[in-house]
């Protein structure tokens, strides 16, 4: 083969190679949004698809237009009781916070609305924390069985766990709003499961969940409660998003193909199974066996690349 035409064949296979190469970048190689609002979204999470793990895929919602401003972004949960407004992710102690608009809260004072009770898909790697309250107001005696639990379970150990607390500190001091029950009744229980939960709710006018916010200082006031659900989740590590993330080679994004859910390493030119710094070798060792197989290369360029 001529020079020349050494030299054409190098320049159109190259071209092809490139547009192919920018081509799949601009079709999967979309970084990932890093937040939503004031809220961080870090691995294990994501907003757009792809992103993260896929254990936690389509669970996130960032309810604005690209166009809106960033502050005014609000990031939801999605799960099976519908869509919830989060306050707050912690990825030290991993859990989220979550305001459900239809429990009761202080400004209802004694007009109970009827509540939708909030649960999570079990096929998912959330749970519920073990840090929540959740307080019933005005449940029928006929049904419930409301009685100050440690008497109560002195008595009855059998039935101790089926017991709603109405002693329970909680129910005595309503946090943020001390006297808003006005003589309703309130007690203490922890639904075992969403059913659980359900069947409280058709004996019960109402309930709230309090979490236990942590403060960071000396027990025994180490802890305040608030409104709110804590749902604790899990964080997958593997050894190839560990070499994803690090800076040494490439500070990618951890995350996974939307066809096939295999770990893929999200990188500012595109896509690859390793680490960022591994794209050109990844680049020959993948993309150029393609375009090899069909002829684009030439066995002298197999030669430069060997």
């Amino acid at each position: 083969m001529k020079r020349s035409n050494w030299n054409h064949n190098l320049i159109i296979s190259l071209l092809t190679l490139s547009s192919f190469i920018l081509g799949f970048t601009n079709a999967q190689s979309k970084l990932c949004r890093t937040s939503c609002g004031d809220i961080p979204i870090k691995y294990p999470f994501g907003i757009d698809d792809g992103c993260g793990s896929p254990y936690y895929r389509h669970l996130f919602i960032c309810s604005s237009d690209s166009g809106q401003n960033q502050k005014q972004q609000q990031l939801e949960l999605r799960t099976p009781s519908g869509r919830y407004p989060i306050k707050n992710i912690t990825y030290s102690d991993p859990h989220i916070l979550v305001s459900d608009p239809f429990m009761w809260n202080c400004q209802d004072g004694i007009n109970f609305r009827p509540a939708r009770p909030f649960s999570l898909d079990a096929s998912t790697h959330f749970k519920l924390s073990a840090q929540n309250d959740y307080l019933f107001f005005n449940c029928s005696p006929d049904e419930v069985i409301m009685e100050p639990k440690p008497m109560f379970c002195e008595r009855f150990p059998e039935q101790c766990d089926s017991t709603c607390d109405s002693s329970s500190y909680l129910c005595r001091h309503m946090p943020e709003c001390a006297s808003a029950l006005r003589g309703s009744s309130c007690c203490s229980y922890y639904p075992k499961s969403t059913e659980s939960l359900r069947l409280m709710l058709r004996h019960c006018a109402s309930y709230a969940s309090v979490y236990w916010r942590n403060l960071g200082v000396t027990p025994p006031f180490d802890q305040v409660p608030e409104y709110g659900v804590r749902v604790d989740f899990e964080i997958p590590v593997t050894t190839r998003c560990l070499q994803c993330e690090d800076p040494v080679k490439g500070g990618g994004i951890c995350g996974f193909d939307s066809q096939t859910q295999n770990f893929l390493c999200l990188c500012p030119k595109g896509n690859v199974t390793t680490f960022c710094h591994g794209m050109l070798a990844y680049c020959f060792s993948a993309f150029c066996r393609v375009f090899i197989s069909r002829g684009y290369f030439t066995s002298s360029i197999l030669k430069i690349n060997k």
